[in-house]
């Protein structure tokens, strides 16, 4: 691995586990073992890296919701990559959700750039929520879609920050990620498509399962 791309992943490591706020590119370095200096040749400061760390962030909602279409979408595979794909950006990037306001603001030219992401996200989620009502898998009103999206998004973004003030430990586990994909299927559930209401149990049953499993904060 290229030492780029070592000093990016061992930021995103130590930002999840420590806190975005209280890990420094000095602590970067001594993590790596290499000299803040030779961080400094591939990166001026830290909000460079996490910038970098953004696009890996941007590339993966992109790769991950963009709407499978027709009768493969109808299928219970797709169902668990999509809300796969939620847990894993609520973990992978979870010191970026536990400290959202403060991150963007800091930084207005990556606000700029999240906001260009959440917008095509939303487009994309609700193509997909549309292509979902086709295949008769959900039975959302029309009028009822963009909100829902906008419903979504707003759990996922901030359930992170928001199960941290629920505690004095400010980690958190994948247990409390899963419950938190569990509440995006239960705000789905009034309108699941009665043909596939026992389909859509058995997937709530399967996130509000791993929600109830004990796993150590930081174990991948």
């Amino acid at each position: 691995m290229k030492t780029k791309d070592r000093i990016v992943a061992a930021a995103l490591q130590l930002f999840n586990e420590q806190g975005e706020a209280n890990v420094t590119t000095n602590h970067i370095a001594a993590h790596l073992g290499i000299s803040p200096g030779n961080l400094y040749y591939h990166f001026r400061n830290k909000n460079d890296i996490i910038h970098r760390i953004f696009q890996q962030y941007a590339e993966h909602l992109r790769k991950s919701f963009t709407p499978v279409t027709g009768p493969a979408s109808a299928s219970p595979a797709v169902w668990f990559h999509y809300l796969d794909a939620i847990f894993y950006v609520m973990w992978e990037f979870r010191f970026f959700y536990a400290n959202l306001n403060d991150i963007l603001h800091r930084d207005p030219e990556l606000h700029k750039k999240y906001l260009a992401v959440q917008r095509e996200l939303a487009v994309n989620l609700q193509a997909l929520l549309r292509e979902l009502n086709a295949q008769q898998v959900l039975a959302i009103p029309d009028q009822e879609i963009e909100p829902l999206t906008q419903t979504l998004k707003m759990v996922v973004s901030f359930w992170v920050s928001y199960q941290s003030a629920q505690s004095l430990d400010p980690r958190i586990s994948q247990a409390v990620l899963y419950e938190g994909v569990a509440r995006v299927l239960l705000l789905l559930k009034p309108y699941f498509h009665p043909e596939k209401g026992a389909e859509l149990a058995k997937l709530s049953e399967h996130y509000q399962a791993l929600a109830r499993t004990p796993s150590d904060p930081f174990h991948k």
